[in-house]
Formats: structure tokens, sequence, C-alpha cells
């Protein structure tokens, strides 16, 4: 079954008609996107979009044996007039089959927002399941006998729980080509929107492409052991957030503790956990070296400055003749205890520090001890990851993979 891409944009395209945003003003060329639409084996034309034709043409395509329209939109599409020769667009209820005579089987998936999402099956039996902008599968519990995909293509910079829920089913696997549609300018294009989408499993391919589904080649390799760094407010933790809202049953490791009376320090935690997916457990801890040797779910530690704090508290790293008399050793093993725990794990772990080193130097013994040591425990965890990323003003710098 082959699709060809006529759009990979949202609904009003990319860039916007009279936006002056920033990702608007570079998203020229080849990454100008028009709105969404898909032409399945040349017979089947999943939304109606401005220029179809067009478009079709100039992919090397032509809209003239397509003998069915379906539309995906919570609306039914903008005022498009119907090019010569194609049917009337419809929408298959929810949960109804239409069966093709070209022997495509089409399927509408029910969303929990407006709109249709279908799954197509194809006369060879490969399957594809197209999502509609802001929609996510609705009614998965996987209870039941779960359809796999070999495609998905979904709204994955708008709705990464969609890919989350159809991971927790097992209906997106590591083998399933997931492809981002309905791009809007949320994500700077490039190589930003690129390693976003990577992080999710996920890749953007330019207007006009045709794919075969079932042909893995091209699927990214989602990093395994991440560390994200950055300064205060620089938008590492939302960073390290968005690189798991992909995926089911992430289990969130809050090393700060409570501090009982801390006001400000509540509030904080407050911001975190109305942030984090319903579907995200988490655990207040600093026994990571466990958490890494168990097999499970995917891990996300925030964070690992006051992991150290606490290591350092534990081995009286603040008194100059205890650190002398073996807390400088007993520190080096806690630290090397953990990255052994790093390299052995087998859980997809994404972990964020505090890059504390390019600021004034601390007026205290104490503040220059720690920032030292935070400094060696960084170095030492990134050596242990496939990616490290550094967050300035919000923007992500790859300093590895």
């Amino acid at each position: 079954m082959e699709v060809t891409l006529l759009g990979t944009g949202a609904p009003a395209g990319l860039p916007r008609p009279d936006c002056s945003c920033a990702n608007c003003a570079v998203s020229l060329g080849e990454h100008a996107r028009a709105a969404t639409a898909l032409l399945i084996d040349g017979t089947l034309l999943l939304d109606l979009t401005p220029g179809a034709a067009f478009a079709a043409a100039r992919a090397g395509r032509s809209l003239g044996g397509v003998r069915q329209v379906l539309l995906s939109h919570p609306h039914d599409g903008p005022a498009v007039e119907v090019p010569v020769g194609l049917p009337q667009p419809g929408r298959v209820p929810d949960g109804r089959e239409l069966a093709l005579l070209t022997g495509h089987r089409v399927r509408a998936v029910a969303m929990d927002a407006p709109g249709t999402g279908y799954a197509v099956t194809g006369p060879d039996g490969q399957r594809l399941l197209y999502l509609p902008p802001g929609g996510a599968p609705a009614g998965l519990d996987g209870n039941g006998a779960v359809e796999s995909y070999a495609m998905v293509l979904a709204d994955v910079v708008g709705r990464p729980d969609a890919l989350a829920r159809l991971r927790a089913v097992g209906a997106l696997g590591p083998t399933t080509d997931v492809v981002a549609v309905h791009l809007d300018h949320d994500v700077p294009p490039g190589a930003e929107l690129r390693r976003r989408l990577a992080a999710a499993g996920a890749r953007a391919v330019p207007d006009g492409t045709t794919l075969t589904v079932g042909v893995y080649e091209d699927v990214p390799d989602v990093p395994r052991r991440t560390l994200v760094l950055g300064g205060a407010r620089s938008g590492k933790s939302v960073e390290a957030e968005r690189r798991l809202e992909a995926f089911p049953d992430v289990l969130y490791v809050a090393t700060g503790g409570t501090r009982g009376g801390d006001t400000e320090w509540a509030s904080r935690v407050a911001v975190h956990r109305e942030r984090r997916p319903g579907s995200w457990r988490t655990t207040e801890t600093c026994d990571l070296v466990p958490l890494l040797t168990d097999e499970g779910a995917p891990l996300l530690i925030d964070c690992l400055s006051l992991w150290l704090t606490d290591a350092m508290d534990s081995v009286g790293a603040w008194d100059d003749a205890v650190w002398a008399d073996g807390g400088e050793r007993a520190l080096r093993e806690r630290t090397r205890e953990l990255t052994d725990a790093v390299r052995a794990s087998r859980r997809t772990v994404v972990a964020v520090s505090n890059e504390v080193g390019s600021g004034i130097v601390p007026a205290t013994a104490s503040g220059r001890r720690y920032r030292d040591e935070l400094g060696r425990l960084n170095a030492a965890f990134a050596s242990e990851c496939e990616q490290v990323v550094l967050l300035v003003a919000g923007q992500a710098l790859v300093l590895r993979g």
C-alpha cells in the first residue's frame, strides 16, 4: 500500500497566512506545508484540501482514479470546490467500516475530540492509522484484540499522548513508521523539528512524498539514555518531559523531596505535577540505583543536582575534616555506583541536571565544592548517555547524539 502526502501541514497550512511569527517566517521552500491530505494507492483520498489536484500533479500523481473521499476534520472541511471527476466527500460513522471495490477497508476510529480517525487496511493486508488534527483515539483499554499498525500518521507535536495511548495497548510498536502531519508553527522547522519528533520515535517528510506502508528503514531510533542540562529557568524540565510525552506509564522520579513548610518549593512542585500527563506515576526518592537496575517503564529523573545534594549530605561533605577523612572517597563511590547503574540499565532514562559551572565562582568553600562535584557528576553521567542536550533560553543544543 502506497501513501502520497499531498500536504503535511495544519489546516491553515504553514506558514500561516498573515502570521508574522518567527517560525512562519522561516517556513519557506522545502519547509512550507499545505494542509494535510493523503492519497492512498491513487484510489482513496483522506481529506480534500485547497489545491489538492495541483499538489497531486506536483507529486507526479493524478486524482483521476480516486473512488472515495473521506473527511477527518471536526468540520466538513474548508470551502473547497470539488475537482471535476472526484466523488463528493463523506465521513464514515465512528466504529463503522467501509469496504471499497479496490480491496481497501476503512474503519472509523472514535476520537477524544471532534473529528474522525481512519484505520485503513490495504489489499496487501498492511494497516495504517490516520488521525485528525488535535485528536487522539478514545476507548483504548487493551482488554480486547488490538490491531497493530505498520504506519501511523498523527498530530505528533500537538497530541503526543496519542502515541502513548497506542503504545500502551500494543497498536504502535518499535517497527511502526510514525509520520507527523498537521504540522503547525509551534516548532521551528528543520533540525529542531527533526530532533523533537525523533525523541517520540516519529519523523516528518516533505509534501509530495510517497511512502510504502510496511517499510521500516526510516524509523528513527529513540535515544535510550538522555541527559538534559541547563541553568535556572532554561526549560530543561519541560524539555525532559516533552521527550517522554509519547510514551505510557512513565515513572517520574522526584529527588527534591517535599521540604515541609517551604511554600515556594511546594508551589514549584505543584506546577511540575500539573504539567505531567495523567498516566505518569511519581515517586520521591534519591535511591536511584534500584530503579535503574529494575526493568520497567521509562524513567524521568528530575534532578541529579538534588541527588548530589542528598549524597553530599550523607557523606558529610560540608565538613572539611570529614571530607578529607573519607567523605570525598565515599562520594566518588556513590557516583560510580550511579553511573554503573546507568550504563547497565535496560530502561529508557531521561535525567535532568543543572549546569552551574558557567556562572560566578561561589563565595564559600562548600559552594565551590558542590559546583565542582556537580560538574564531575554531569560529565560522568553524560558519558553513559546516547544523547546529551543543553538548554539555553529555552533552546535545545544537542551536545551528543
